[in-house]
């Protein structure tokens, strides 16, 4: 092995060192929170309903009176992340459950991106479900 390869060798280890590095002290932590799918699949006729569930993992407790804030209704689990459809908040049916009324275009994934600000929580809370159009 010649200097040269050696010190590319070296170069190459510094980067991937550095790259982890950088890639640990961006990364956010994980929220104690989730959002998960009741509804998992919804009908192409009619108005679509998709209920969601905010929990606090740890406890599995449901989350009431989270202000949901951002909505985002996109095939992105199809990758077609630019196809989007309305979505609209519809209240809160049962404690923890939040509901949307969603217009898909088309059959297929559809992935359900939200944000909200719990009570007593400084971060915003983010979380995507992910639901069947057929």
């Amino acid at each position: 092995m010649n200097s040269l390869q050696a010190l590319a060798r070296a170069v190459a280890r510094l980067a991937a060192i550095v790259t982890f590095a950088l890639l640990s002290a961006c990364s956010a932590p994980k929220s104690p929170y989730v959002f998960t799918a009741v509804t998992t699949e919804v009908a192409m006729t009619g108005e679509a309903v998709v209920d969601v569930r905010l929990v606090h993992e740890a406890t599995g407790k449901p989350v009431e009176n989270a202000v949901i804030f951002e909505t985002r209704f996109d095939m992105a689990p199809d990758s077609m992340a630019s196809m989007t459809a309305p979505v609209e908040a519809q209240g809160s049916p049962a404690p923890g459950v939040y509901r949307f009324k969603v217009g898909p275009t088309m059959k297929g994934r559809w992935a359900l991106t939200l944000s909200a600000k719990v009570h007593g929580v400084a971060e915003t809370i983010t979380g995507t479900v992910v639901v069947a159009a057929h």
